[in-house]
């Protein structure tokens, strides 16, 4: 009888939403390993980038988030992660970035989560969760909203 996949590095791709806080409860019951490695990653989209760049403080924007606020609320999710975690916050496109980041760190698992749309708006805004299945190099867990 062959055992669970020992999970070596999970990519958790979070976006400020409130589907988050389930992606992270989602990860908290997988019961990680001490030896798990944890991406908590961020990815800012291009287009929400502030068009005045002051050097000295990044005018990152993500749904109304500063960075800081985005840094420290992964930071909060960073201490909930038993073993090593590492936190990404990054810019461009969504789906791109995280398949980028899931090559870079060799991850076994992406944990993402799904805003549910439906119709009009999934074909306007797309649907980040599945350009990933679709282009991941690894395994997919995509969280849906609550019912």
């Amino acid at each position: 009888m062959g055992g669970l996949a020992v999970l070596k590095t999970i990519l958790v791709a979070l976006d400020g939403s409130e589907i988050q806080e389930r992606v992270i409860q989602s990860l908290e019951e997988l019961q990680l390993q001490q030896t798990t490695k944890v991406v908590l990653a961020h990815v800012v989209p291009a287009v929400e980038l502030s068009q005045e760049v002051v050097s000295d403080r990044p005018q990152a924007v993500a749904e109304g988030l500063p960075y800081l606020q985005i840094e420290k609320q992964l930071q909060s999710y960073q201490a909930k992660i038993p073993g090593e975690s590492i936190i990404e916050i990054v810019t461009g496109d969504p789906a791109e970035e995280i398949i980028r980041l899931a090559n870079i760190y060799q991850a076994d698992l992406i944990a993402i989560g799904s805003r549910g749309l439906t119709g009009v708006k999934r074909i306007i805004q797309g649907s980040v969760s599945s350009q990933v299945v679709e282009n991941a190099p690894c395994s997919v867990l995509v969280v849906k909203p609550a019912r």
